[in-house]
């Protein structure tokens, strides 16, 4: 039997992405055995040393408040006070895959978000990231030669590629694929129930 795949298309530092974590997981537990869950690293700022300006700090704090109102999540907002924030996402993204190769995918995105949103600490310096992967218990050798190995480069431009593919253009985001049909997922950050019905309707749809 050919497996539906369920791709997660997600940024470690998509603010929006840390709201959905905790209903993502209650989905995956719903969801049939005969469903394979996908990450794919969606890269929304590519590697840079400039710093935010003013305005986009401002405007990403501005987001925060917002998902807090809309998701009930929790912010540590001294972040914008402890840090020199850089719009910079790609080595968080190649942490995870280095993560991956270490089967501890899940794991390194999870920490990436406890520690840039509830402990105020920056995931866009390599010196946070390999905290992390010691947090969780990686071969830090390992982890840190394959953190910017051009391995793990490639792996992040296929993601990169995939996400382009399924014409992903917002973070999170869930597609349903079965062969060479792909769908689109409905993201509900408080109904789980809606986004497992779509799945299963879809999953007995003709085309499947």
């Amino acid at each position: 039997m050919i497996k539906k795949t369920l791709y997660y298309i997600y940024d470690p530092m998509c603010s929006w992405c840390y709201a959905f974590s905790k209903t993502f997981k209650i989905l995956k537990e719903e969801l049939s055995d005969d469903i394979n869950i996908v990450y794919i690293a969606g890269g929304l700022a590519i590697n840079t040393d400039e710093t935010m300006t003013k305005e986009m700090a401002l405007n990403i704090e501005n987001i925060w408040k917002t998902i807090e109102k809309q998701t009930n999540t929790s912010f540590n907002y001294d972040f914008w006070k402890n840090n020199i924030p850089r719009r910079s996402t790609y080595l968080s993204c190649q942490a995870v895959i280095a993560a991956k190769l270490q089967n501890k995918e899940v794991e390194m995105l999870e920490k990436i978000q406890e520690f840039y949103y509830l402990k105020a600490l920056n995931p866009s310096d390599k010196d946070i990231l390999i905290k992390a992967a010691i947090e969780i218990n990686l071969d830090i050798n390992k982890f840190q030669l394959d953190l910017y190995s051009k391995g793990t480069k490639d792996l992040l431009t296929k993601d990169l590629k995939k996400r382009d593919s399924l014409r992903v253009q917002s973070f999170p985001s869930l597609v349903l694929q079965y062969k060479k049909e792909a769908y689109p997922i409905n993201i509900s950050f408080d109904n789980t129930k809606a986004m497992v019905n779509q799945i299963n309707d879809l999953s007995t749809n003709v085309y499947f």
